[in-house]
């Protein structure tokens, strides 16, 4: 019988707890390694066998998107499978230029997940909820936000600049200051500050 070695990412304990009581109740999966950003992902790869990350995309110091990155360039044979609460078609389609072996919803991580790490494992992909994922025009209407703006009001809450956000994302100071700049149109806030804090106390971080 095969052992599946998984390293679960999450910054929220529940969560982290709730997926390794679901991957635990398969044999042929062990949970090795829990930790709760991107950084720590990349330090216990670099020092464990792992065979699939399953990987928070909203996590604080690195987000799950730029950890991917780094993995897929680091370990290729790394399967990573990501979990979102934003059911967006672009960012589906950026994680599938990454080369992200799987995708689900937070809200499917029950048995769902088990299927997702077994196809994973033998070599396929995992995105059976693509389909009903929302078009660009109905993420913005119901959550206002999309991943990649989430991304930039995260390292935004941890004070970084601009510039900083671009290096960490890999992208132009210009694009960021146009994503700062949609942010807070879409809130209705009239600085980062408030844009920070409506996404805290709406639980957006």
């Amino acid at each position: 019988m095969r052992n599946i070695k998984i390293l679960l990412a999450d910054d929220h304990a529940i969560v982290m707890e709730g997926l390794k009581e679901v991957l635990g109740a398969d044999e042929e999966i062990t949970v090795v390694g829990t930790v709760m950003n991107g950084e720590e992902v990349l330090r216990f790869v670099r020092g464990n066998h792992v065979d699939i990350v399953v990987l928070d995309i909203n996590m604080p110091v690195m987000d799950g998107i730029t950890c991917a990155r780094h993995l897929k360039k680091e370990h290729p044979d790394v399967k990573i499978i990501v979990l979102t609460m934003y059911a967006q078609r672009s960012f589906v389609d950026e994680i599938l230029k990454i080369g992200i072996d799987g995708c689900l919803l937070k809200n499917n991580t029950g048995k769902e997940l088990i299927d997702a790490v077994l196809r994973v494992m033998g070599g396929g992909q995992y995105y059976d909820r693509i389909a009903a994922f929302n078009s660009d025009e109905e993420e913005v209407a119901q959550y206002k936000l999309s991943e990649r703006e989430l991304e930039v009001i995260r390292l935004m809450a941890e004070g970084l600049t601009s510039s900083e956000i671009a290096g960490k994302l890999f992208l132009s100071d210009h694009t960021i200051k146009t994503h700062r700049k949609n942010i807070l149109k879409k809130l209705n806030v009239h600085n980062s500050s408030q844009a920070v804090q409506y996404c805290l106390k709406n639980d957006l971080l």
